[in-house]
């Protein structure tokens, strides 16, 4: 990193801003270009899960080559000064690698959506509806590599 004075080393900083952020989003290849898509996501013990349809470009991709590039940004401000060039940004944000295993066993699906349901509030175990589970997959990334960097006094 560049700027190591912005680095986040503190493993509680990264676990905090891995638990509460909102969107996660992931980088895959699509032949000689990136493809990204944000994504609601749930984390738990090194893995972020995400629910998806079981068709479509993103998981054509996944299929063909499962290694991704994720990020997540946490708490972004807009910092205004006088002077136009004096602007900053205060910002706390996560960068990193891995592979992406495609589920599609029901018991791991339901495993991998109550972590992403109890992220945004809901309490206590889901009652899913089969025929939804059936049509849908548990993408469950594995983060191997990750950094963090932060501007701004927090």
């Amino acid at each position: 990193m560049r700027r190591t004075e912005k680095e986040i080393v503190d493993k509680d900083v990264i676990e905090e801003i891995l638990t509460k952020s909102e969107i996660c989003r992931i980088a895959m290849i699509d032949r000689d270009e990136p493809y990204i898509v944000p994504l609601n996501y749930g984390y738990s013990e090194n893995v972020i899960y995400f629910h998806s349809a079981s068709e479509g470009r993103k998981i054509e991709l996944l299929k063909a080559n499962n290694r991704v590039c994720f990020e997540i940004e946490n708490t972004t401000e807009i910092v205004r000064k006088d002077e136009p060039c004096k602007w900053t940004t205060k910002y706390r944000s996560l960068i990193g690698h891995g592979n992406i295993e495609i589920i599609s066993d029901t018991e791991s699906k339901k495993i991998g959506l109550n972590i992403i349901m109890s992220k945004y509030g809901y309490d206590g175990q889901g009652k899913y509806n089969e025929g939804s589970l059936s049509r849908m997959v548990l993408l469950k990334l594995k983060i191997e590599k990750i950094t963090g960097k932060q501007s701004g006094n927090w």
